[in-house]
Order: C-alpha cells, then structure tokens, then sequence
C-alpha cells in the first residue's frame, strides 16, 4: 500500500515538471536572444575605433596606412574637385549592368533545370563546369571576343554573379520535399498553381542567400576589372593611386567599395525579412 502511495504521488510532479511553461524555461537560453539595433554597425564602428586609436598613437605608418582623418579629408578633396562622384556613378553603372544581366540568367537558368529534368540534363553539367573556370582567367578571352572595351567588364560582372544565384537557387528548388509535389497533384493544382504555391515560396530563402552572394561578388569582380583599359570608376582611381603612391585614395576607394558592399546587402536582407516575414527563423 505504502508503495502504491508512493508512485501515485510521483506522477503529478513529473507531469507538472513536463509542462508547456516550465519547458519554454528550460529552452529559453538557446535562441540568440532579441537582435540588436543597427547590429551589423558595431564590428565596422569597432574596427575604425581602434584603427583611429592605433594612429594616434603613432603605432601605425602613416605612408603605408593612413589615419581615418586623413583619408575623410582626401575623399573630401577629391569629391570637391569632381573626380570622385564621377568614379562613383561609373562604378555603380558597371555593376548595375553586370548585376542585372546576372540576375537574369541565373534566374532562368535555375527554373529551367530545377523545374525540368530535359532542362537539368542541358544546363547543369555546363553551368557546374564554368563554375570550376576561374572567371577572371576568362577575361584575356572576353578581351578577343567583345573587345577592351565596357562589353566585356559587364560580362565577367554578370558570370560572376548568375553563378552564385543559380546554385543556390538550383539546391533549394531541388531540396523542396516531394510530399508537397504529392500533395499539389492530389488538390488538382494546375502547373502554373504549383509554381506560385509550392516552388516560389519553398526556393525564395535559397533564391535570397545567391542575390546576396551575386551582389557581394559583382562589386569583388569590380575591382579588378576598372584596373584594365579604363578611364574612370574606382578601381581605375585606386590603379593610379598606386602608381604615385597615394595609399590615402586607395583606402577611399576600399572604404567606398566596402560601404557600397555593407548597404547593398542590408538592402537584400530588408527585402528578405519582408518578403518571408512568414518564417520563424533565429534571425526573426
């Protein structure tokens, strides 16, 4: 009998141990927690802080890297002058020109081998090869073909930005669970239907990882690019800049890509958090 009390007395405690509540407890420590404000500022801010500190203490050569000051007043200088704002739009330009190019083919290319096995059989063999190319070796090649002109910059921009976008967008089309395809079959979906249904929102979190790589790398491909047979953009300013000597404009130039780069893929990732406001993600 003693034995009997004894268990039956046990069960509520671990009943109540086990309850939605105290679970939600226990677990409370795993997420990341309530994201910060304006997060992705405080490693750029830190990084200047202690660029700035190192220079005024004189830890850092001034010919080889300048203080902060110094290169905010040379883009001062250089903006007043004009040569910087032209440098800027021509750079932007290119990269707008490569980037929708890219955007496009990669788009494209991936429905059309995620959605179709004709498709994958054409497109992803070819498409995984010319991944495994180093694209700027392409460039003595695009130089033959399209000339040294602006064709062949906004080529290479666009190669290096359709790949990113089409293997990520490619994987998440093929990773989407076949039980929905099943299940679009038995609700009578039509092609169409199952597309705007079941493919666009399961491929779009993959979709957004590849436009936020395509962007990053077509201001990477940029750099090198303004460097041959070009009269503006910053990577031409920042090729002369080498050749007098000035690290204080090759730093703005580097500064200016990299803000460009930071704003650009916050932008993506704005219009990520909006467009899959539906998911709840470590992130959210």
């Amino acid at each position: 009998m003693a034995t009997t009390t004894t268990t039956t007395a046990a069960v509520p405690v671990t009943a109540a141990e086990d309850t939605p509540a105290v679970r939600r407890r226990r677990r409370r420590g795993l997420a990341p927690g309530k994201r910060l404000a304006a997060s992705r500022l405080i490693g750029p801010a830190l990084f200047l802080a202690l660029w700035a500190a190192a220079s005024a203490a004189g830890q850092l050569d001034p010919g080889a890297i300048p203080a902060p000051w110094t290169v905010l007043r040379t883009a001062g200088h250089l903006w007043t002058d004009g040569t910087l704002p032209t440098d800027v739009l021509t750079s932007l330009e290119r990269a707008a020109y490569g980037f929708a190019l890219g955007l496009t083919a990669g788009v494209v290319l991936a429905l059309a081998s995620g959605l179709s096995r004709i498709g994958e059989a054409l497109i992803d063999g070819t498409v995984q090869l010319n991944r495994a190319i180093p694209t700027l070796g392409l460039i003595p090649l695009f130089i033959l073909w399209l000339g040294i002109g602006e064709t062949f910059k906004i080529a290479i921009i666009a190669i290096v930005v359709y790949i990113p976008i089409y293997l990520n967008l490619h994987a998440a089309l093929s990773g989407i669970d076949h039980r929905y395809v099943e299940l679009a079959e038995v609700q009578g979906l039509s092609r169409l239907q199952f597309v705007r249904q079941i493919v666009i929102p399961g491929a779009l979190p993959g979709f957004f990882v590849g436009l936020r790589l395509g962007v990053t790398g077509s201001w990477l491909s940029l750099v090198v690019l303004e460097q041959i047979n070009a009269t503006s953009g910053l990577g031409y300013m920042m090729f002369q800049a080498q050749n007098y000597g000035q690290s204080d404009v090759i730093l703005v130039g580097l500064l200016i890509y990299g803000v460009f780069g930071l704003a650009s893929d916050s932008a993506v990732r704005l219009v990520e958090r909006r467009v899959l406001s539906w998911r709840r993600t470590l992130s959210s």
